[in-house]
């Protein structure tokens, strides 16, 4: 097993490039079933989620090439409307072809899906709305067995903000026969990169970057290819990075706009951030401020960077604040910082950090994907040594992190168990 051997206290410099989105590639690889022929998809990154994605839809039929960047995704011969356990069980996102297999063949079964274990994530929302679309379940064995005699549209009135119920509806219903009107729906911008992607494939879609999205059935949708838009969270974890070592980097090839919620905290916390179409520039400061913030749906503070930011204000000279409204267990990460002499008490769903003076390296371990990126943004300012080990759920969304900060001048190393 790898392990991180991070040497802190060094100064960042230069430009990071930002790879492309697995929160908006996923769901698009699931929404290429709903075709037959060959998709392409460009700007994709080397991540184990892609890899298990891509293997899952080997087992469906599909066939998948990898060129440099480049995903082919050949729909033609998929036949097995079955997602197994072994696969499913590690990534939540799996559920996504679900609604795909029972549109396209009125039957599918499909493992329950695992993943980061950040707590409780139920699949009741997306359950209840292909019921409501003419859909029946069984469960047997840790199965979902799902027939139809046809999906129809419907209206369909989400409980709560999920992304991953409005992406796996949203593309369920753009073969669905008749109109899907959609309400309280997740806005996040992999959310309108799936939308592009459907309308470029021939659904008929509207209400693009809004809560309600109306959708009328098609007979057919037909391969295409797209380049997928860069990761917002490694924008925002690279950016965390620049803060957290107090030095000035550029990231580069990002859409600074899905990052308002983050980027005024940072001001909030006295860095400056200069920011351009497709680059954020940040610039060390003599003391970083304290700040609150309570992570909500988009366009507010992303879950997927509370990790980060909460690591950030353990150097931040004063009181601050963290509460999680998405997932209240998401907090693994803080025994681990204490260990590297953080200040953090916490409470279910909420933290108190108490900043100190430095960080001071130990060992530590990973827990899940954001709080391993957390605990390397802390292994890179800590005075001594950091080893992190269980770094394969890095490995799930972020491509050659090591490799990335080594460019930048940090002293990180992946190394053996």
């Amino acid at each position: 097993m790898k392990k991180f051997l991070i040497k802190g206290g060094k100064k960042l410099v230069g430009t990071v490039e930002v790879s492309g989105a697995k929160n908006a590639i996923l769901p698009i690889l699931a929404a290429c079933l709903l075709t037959r022929g060959k998709s392409v998809l460009t700007n994709v990154p080397r991540l184990v989620d892609l890899k298990t994605m891509a293997h899952l839809l080997r087992v469906i039929g599909a066939r998948i090439e990898y060129f440099d960047g480049s995903l082919e995704v050949d729909t033609s011969d998929v036949c097995f409307p079955e997602a197994p356990y072994e696969l499913v069980s590690q990534m939540r996102a799996s559920i996504y072809v679900l609604g795909p297999l029972l549109v396209k063949f009125k039957k599918a079964k499909v493992s329950f899906p695992g993943g980061c274990a950040i707590g409780a994530r139920p699949i009741d929302l997306h359950l209840t709305a292909l019921e409501q679309m003419g859909a029946k379940f069984e469960t047997k064995k840790g199965y979902l067995y799902a027939t139809t005699d046809e999906l129809k549209g419907a209206e369909i009135n989400f409980s709560n903000v999920s992304v991953g119920a409005t992406c796996h509806i949203l593309m369920t219903a753009t073969l669905a026969k008749g109109k899907t009107i959609m309400r309280n729906c997740a806005k996040e911008p992999e959310i309108d990169s799936l939308i592009d992607f459907l309308v470029k494939m021939g659904a008929k879609i509207k209400g693009k970057s809004t809560s309600t999205l109306e959708i009328d059935g098609v007979k057919e949708l037909f391969p295409v290819g797209m380049e997928m838009m860069p990761d917002r969270i490694e924008a925002g974890t690279f950016l965390i990075a620049g803060a957290i070592t107090n030095s000035e980097i550029t990231v580069s090839n990002c859409y600074p706009e899905h990052l308002g919620a983050l980027i005024l905290k940072l001001q909030q916390a006295g860095f400056k951030i200069d920011v351009t179409e497709n680059s954020m520039t940040i610039f060390p400061i003599d003391k970083i401020l304290p700040v609150d913030i309570v992570t909500a749906p988009y366009p507010s503070f992303p879950t997927d960077l509370q990790a980060q930011f909460l690591t950030l204000m353990t150097l931040a000279q004063g009181i601050s604040h963290v509460e999680d409204t998405i997932f209240p267990d998401r907090f693994m990460h803080v025994p681990e910082l204490n260990r590297l002499q953080a200040n953090i008490t916490q409470e279910k769903g909420k933290a108190r950090i108490e900043g100190v003076k430095e960080l001071s390296g130990a060992e530590v371990m990973a827990t899940d994907l954001r709080a391993s990126a957390a605990l390397v943004l802390a292994g890179l300012a800590a005075e001594g040594e950091t080893i992190v080990s269980r770094i394969y759920h890095i490995d799930r969304g972020y491509d050659n992190i090591e490799g990335k900060l080594t460019k930048l001048g940090a002293n990180i190393a992946r190394i053996e168990e």
